[in-house]
């Protein structure tokens, strides 16, 4: 079977929910298709590892795609894609034409190595579900990582009972990100929180039986848990665009109006390599702002605008009492300034390189993206004492 549209959207996350509804605003009568190998329609993804583990029910996710007139093809994945026939094909034989394609295909999770029902690379809604299924007060949860994902996760679980054990191969939270002191606060605030650490190790090898799951660690040592989730860092999800000679380098590489090196073709979200004019380097952000901001731009140009991408994305966390937001690059190899207000509680922490701010990580400081934005942009130097007092800024 064949499916005409005008629009076509490859990927059913936040990206292609934020392209529908802009490109249905800039051109109400147009068809829009949207194709996704999830069995879910549209959803938001943060709430996978923060507000379902509190009070949000899973129905208050749903993004509500189809009210914008798009047409989901759900549990579908698009195998081939033929730039001069202007379609696409799924993996059950139908072709899909398109006058403009945005690829908005994500990513996939790195996996263990080793699979079972009880073993869990978390990144979807389903993931979410099977992980509730075992996370129970009590339950003994392996999380494997010690970064963006498995911190969120290793607070959520334990706030709802879980006996946490936390692995990963650094020595602390959030170690390569955070400054050093405050990596190792959050290993003792975790701790405090009945987090066990298992720092310095690696899982090796795993097996699942009906029961529980058996680990072996990269130190020798071995874990028996009712269920191991993992929060490996992902994978962007090129191969399509890839067997159809598009541009590749970590990411779909795309120009400032998130065309890719077929000009009928865009590409958006964590899949996409873009250059960003506050910070002149081309990069690739897997957070949600960005996933919104580009999904929203790639729909508006597809329809007709011509507006150049600045947008400097921001992140967020939440860690059991404790929350972030940040912009910019996070990296303790850079030059580092710490300005805390109370000791790793309230605080701003600056990176620089050759005396530019390059990212700002607000630490419970909470209103200040768009300022920390601006600073991120200004070409003059900073140091310590010009950056005293510069945020918070009064709004």
């Amino acid at each position: 079977m064949q499916h005409d549209f005008d629009y076509l959207i490859v990927g059913g996350g936040m990206t292609a929910d934020a392209a529908a509804k802009a490109i249905h605003e800039a051109d109400a009568e147009a068809r829009i298709g949207m194709v996704s190998d999830e069995s879910h329609a549209p959803y938001e993804r943060p709430p996978l590892s923060k507000a379902l583990w509190k009070d949000k029910a899973v129905e208050a996710i749903d993004l509500g795609t189809a009210k914008s007139g798009t047409t989901l093809h759900l549990g579908m994945r698009i195998v081939a894609l033929d730039r001069v026939a202007h379609t696409v094909r799924d993996d059950q034989g139908d072709t899909y034409r398109y006058r403009k394609l945005l690829l908005a295909t994500g990513a996939t999770p790195r996996k263990l190595p080793f699979a079972g029902e009880r073993v869990i690379n978390f990144r979807t809604l389903d993931d979410y579900l099977a992980l509730r299924r075992f996370a129970k007060p009590g339950a003994r949860i392996a999380v494997v990582g010690g970064g963006f994902i498995g911190s969120e996760l290793a607070a959520s679980l334990a706030s709802n009972g879980s006996k946490v054990t936390m692995i990963f191969p650094g020595e602390a939270i959030g170690a390569g990100r955070y400054p050093a002191a405050l990596s190792d606060f959050l290993n003792s605030y975790y701790r405090e929180h009945g987090v066990e650490l298992r720092t310095g190790a690696k899982v090796d090898d795993g097996k699942a039986d009906a029961n529980g799951v058996d680990l072996l660690l990269s130190d020798g040592s071995t874990l028996r848990v009712d269920a191991v989730v993992a929060g490996l860092g992902v994978i962007p999800n090129v191969e399509l665009a890839q067997q159809a000679g598009l541009k590749i380098d970590n990411g779909i590489v795309v120009d400032d109006r998130l065309r890719t090196s077929d000009l009928d073709i865009f590409a958006a979200g964590d899949v996409a390599n873009f250059h960003n004019a506050a910070l002149d380097t081309r990069m690739r952000v897997e957070h949600e702002n960005a996933a919104i901001s580009m999904g929203h731009h790639a729909g508006r140009v597809m329809a007709g605008a011509d507006e150049a991408y600045t947008t400097l994305p921001f992140f967020y966390s939440d860690l059991f009492d404790l929350g972030y937001e940040a912009v910019g690059m996070l990296d303790d190899r850079l030059d580092v300034i710490e300005h805390w207000t109370t000791p790793f509680r309230e605080g701003v922490v600056y990176y620089l390189d050759d005396d530019r701010v390059r990212g700002v990580l607000l630490w419970n400081v909470w209103g200040q993206v768009d300022a920390a934005r601006e600073l991120i942009a200004e070409r003059g130097h900073h140091d310590a004492e010009s950056l005293r007092g510069r945020l918070p800024k009064a709004v």
